[in-house]
């Protein structure tokens, strides 16, 4: 246990309450991808929480080396998912990041990023114009995968039992739209219309991680007024999920993941649909968000099982693929060196597509590999189909 610091002026300080509860078990070790591939205990969950405590207690100064090591935290959370104590590793992440960014100034990579993500539209019609060129880009220059040149528009139908609204987020406006399509097909089967407010931005995730916490508190206040006068909101990408429902958190709008809302809708009215047979072997990359944040990897589990012949393989070659938000641009290199492993069983499993459902993972993983990487809802919306209504059976004689 660190010892108690004897000064006053530390007594409240949020950082070091947080720090205060790793009681440094080191049990979180074998789950931190940044400590399996170097072995050094500053690339451990534990190390970063020590040299964040002593620098906000100003027991030792902070030096190049340490900022590089707090730096390479991937934030995948999953010492968070097995830690006894109960650290809030992802909070005091964000806490020492922003202290860190009052120390220096975010790189002008980190710093365009956050500016285009804040403006949606803008980064859309960006990705767009990259996607026409990306032939012609040398292979450094192909940081991500291009997007659909046409993205189709998200269905309209008719009242239904139950109104939901989609949060699409920053980079999803260019790469996501058949996703939206999908899911706005699949929950009209299941009597839910979907809408997408006007007024929404970027979840603020890359802000927050990144340490720009009043960058990320604009944002999520932007998404509180466009989402006020809605019951539902739906996020696709699990590195969304939780800052898109803290910033609705409080009022009466909830969040909820999009694998989860289906199968509850699935629970209810089940009937509606029926499951096409997809003899096919699919490899499943569950993101780091999915399973230690938003927990849905057990329902997708079911969901996919559900499919008649469909074959799984899950990648676990590696705790993270590397994407880590906005690192996989700004140190590409680095990212790949995580995002490997998984590429090499997702080779060695014959898999004819890949799944994963976060938007920075697909992205990472599919500039690795031709094998189609999709989110998985759109995969099962291709394997379903509106069910025969009970007037079309003819009765038996």
């Amino acid at each position: 246990m660190p010892p108690a610091d004897p000064s006053p002026r530390h007594t409240h300080d949020p950082l070091v309450a947080l720090a205060d509860r790793c009681v440094q078990c080191g049990l979180c070790l074998p789950a931190c991808p940044t400590y399996a591939e170097s072995r050094l205990e500053a690339e451990s969950p534990r190390g970063r929480i020590a040299l964040a405590r002593a620098w906000a207690l100003e027991t030792i100064p902070p030096t190049p080396a340490g900022e590089t090591h707090l730096d390479q935290c991937l934030g995948c959370r999953s010492c968070e998912a097995v830690c006894p104590a109960g650290v809030q590793y992802g909070a005091l992440l964000v806490q020492a990041r922003s202290r860190q960014r009052e120390r220096r100034s975010a790189g002008w990579r980190q710093k365009s990023i956050e500016a285009l993500v804040a403006r949606p539209a803008l980064l859309g019609a960006l990705l767009r114009a990259y996607g026409r060129v990306h032939a012609w880009l040398p292979a450094q220059r192909r940081l991500l995968p291009p997007p659909a040149i046409a993205p189709p528009a998200v269905t309209a139908f008719a009242p239904a039992e139950e109104s939901v609204a989609m949060f699409v987020g920053c980079a999803a406006s260019a790469y996501e739209a058949g996703l939206r399509e999908s899911v706005a097909r699949c929950l009209a089967m299941l009597g839910v219309r979907v809408e997408t407010p006007s007024g929404q931005t970027c979840c603020g995730s890359v802000h927050a991680h990144a340490g720009d916490i009043e960058g990320a508190q604009r944002l999520a206040a932007r998404n509180r007024g466009a989402f006020e006068s809605t019951r539902t909101v739906l996020t696709f990408a699990s590195g969304c999920h939780e800052a898109v429902a803290q910033a609705l958190d409080g009022g009466t709008t909830r969040t909820v993941d999009a694998i989860e809302f289906l199968a509850r809708r699935l629970q209810m009215h089940g009937e509606r649909w029926q499951w096409r047979a997809r003899p096919e072997r699919i490899a499943l990359q569950l993101p780091c968000t999915q399973r230690n944040v938003v927990r849905s990897a057990g329902t997708l589990r079911a969901l996919l099982a559900s499919v008649p012949g469909v074959e799984i393989v899950e990648l676990t070659a590696s705790g993270c693929c590397g994407a880590s938000g906005a690192q996989m641009l700004e140190n590409p290199a680095r990212a790949a060196t995580f995002r490997a492993p998984l590429l090499r069983q997702l080779q060695d499993s014959g898999a004819t597509r890949l799944l994963s459902a976060n938007l920075g993972c697909r992205l990472h993983l599919a500039n690795g590999t031709s094998v189609p990487v999709q989110h998985p809802l759109e995969f099962l919306a291709e394997c379903v189909e509106a069910a025969p209504s009970p007037q079309a059976i003819s009765p038996s004689a």
